[in-house]
This record gives structure tokens, C-alpha cells and sequence, in this order.
């Protein structure tokens, strides 16, 4: 692979990279995912992999719906990731590595991806990295300006798992029909909310009808009582003899 000064040999990979596919040189290990990019090395790395990697710049790779993401925050050190529509995950801003497949086209009003048209939140204006790389390229014939200088980049206190999973709550979801896959969570986090709010609802009427169940028991289990008592004590009453 050639490296040019436009376009480094490392974001390339990121780019094409499968990661999370299995290490082949720890395939009897477990957590043997490589979801770690060795910005030095070009190459995708597992977390037993490390050792061999210590001192170099390393990127962490991560899960969103089954997507890769990586952090803002480790992100922009290496490149301009402005811009760019970002969800959060783990109390992490996260932005897609790679444009996700559309289920159906939708025109309707608010922002668009300038290279794939997918439906986004103002003020965003890409839907992930490889998006804006290529408009980058279309617009400036290059990446001057979108590469930034990175000497050190060491992988987060999370260590090498971050497999997120998809119940992440989300910042920006897509407001248009190509935008499924989001709103499925959001409705999968609003119909749990509600499962528990009629838990508590049958739980409190619950515990209201056995009150009134037992107030209405004892209530009967006292009225024969009071009706002999009030018997015994009154005199017999005779029909008038006429």
C-alpha cells in the first residue's frame, strides 16, 4: 500500500478495514476482535495484539447499531471530523466511520448529507468520515486542512472493549424515512418506559382491591354477629288479633 502525503496509508485503511472480524494470531484467545487500528503500522489490531504495539499511535474502533464509529474526541486529533452528524454512546459523542446503507430515498425538509442525501439534524451537514473525506476531495482536490498533526495518540481508560451496544441513547437521530434504523431504537427505549409505567399502574391497583377486599371481608364477617345480637335483645312482636 502507498502512502502519498494527500492521502496516508492509515486512513485508507480505516476506511476498508472489516474490523471486529477475528485476530488470526490469537484465534484460541478470547475478546480476540480487532477493533484496534495501529495508526504507525496500517494495520487493525486485537487487544492481545498490544504488546507488540505500546508505543505507537493507536485508534480505538467501536460499536454503534452495528456499525463502526469511532470517538469525536479521539477522532479529531487525527482529522477535522466538524461537521458531521454525531450520536452518543457511553457518554461519548461517536461519529460512523463509513456511509450506512439507505432503506428507501426521502426529500423533505432539513439538512442533507452533501454526498449521499441522507436526512440530518442542523447544523450537520455529513453522515459519516468517509462522506466528508470524499467531499473534501471533490471540492479542494485533496485533504489540505482536513489532516491534522497527531505525534501521540494513546487508547482510552476503557481499554480495547467497546463493543457498544445498541440500546446507546442517541443525540441526533435521522428525521427522515432513510432514518429506520434509528427511530427503531428510540421507540424500543419509549415502549420500555411505558412497559414500566403500566407495571406500576397494575401495581398499585393491585394493592387498592386487596384493601377493599379485605375491608369488605371483615365488613361481612361482623354483619350475622350485629344481626343476632339486635335478635336477642328485642321483644317478639306479635300480629294483631283482630
Amino acid at each position: 500500500m502507498m502512502e502519498t502525503k494527500e492521502f496516508p496509508a492509515w486512513l485508507e485503511v480505516l476506511l476498508k478495514e472489516k474490523f471486529f472480524n477475528a485476530c488470526l494470531e490469537h484465534e484460541a484467545v478470547k475478546k480476540n476482535e480487532k477493533n484496534i487500528l495501529c495508526i504507525d503500522c496500517c494495520l487493525s489490531i486485537c487487544p492481545h495484539c498490544l504488546p507488540s504495539h505500546n508505543s505507537h499511535r493507536l485508534l480505538q474502533i467501536r460499536r454503534y447499531v452495528y456499525n463502526d464509529v469511532l470517538r469525536v474526541e479521539d477522532g479529531s486529533k487525527l482529522m477535522d471530523c466538524s461537521l458531521i452528524q454525531p450520536y452518543i454512546t457511553n457518554s461519548s459523542k461517536v461519529v460512523f466511520i463509513n456511509e450506512r446503507p439507505h432503506s428507501r430515498q426521502f426529500r423533505g425538509s432539513g439538512n442533507f448529507c452533501y454526498t449521499c442525501d441522507r436526512s440530518l439534524q442542523s447544523p450537520y451537514v455529513f453522515c459519516s468520515l468517509s462522506c466528508k473525506i470524499s467531499d473534501v476531495i471533490m471540492r479542494q482536490r485533496g485533504l489540505s486542512g482536513f489532516l491534522h498533526v497527531c505525534n501521540f495518540l494513546q487508547l482510552t481508560d476503557e481499554g480495547a472493549t467497546t463493543s457498544t451496544t445498541p440500546s446507546s441513547t442517541l443525540e441526533a437521530t435521522d428525521s427522515g424515512g432513510d432514518g429506520g434504523v434509528d427511530m427503531f431504537w428510540c421507540q424500543a427505549l419509549a415502549c420500555t418506559a411505558s412497559t414500566e409505567v403500566v407495571r406500576k399502574k397494575r401495581s398499585s391497583l393491585t394493592a387498592t382491591c386487596r384493601r377493599v377486599t379485605t375491608a369488605v371481608a371483615s365488613t361481612n364477617s361482623e354483619a350475622p354477629v350485629n344481626f343476632f345480637n339486635r335478635r336477642k335483645n328485642t321483644p317478639p312482636q306479635r300480629a294483631p288479633l283482630y
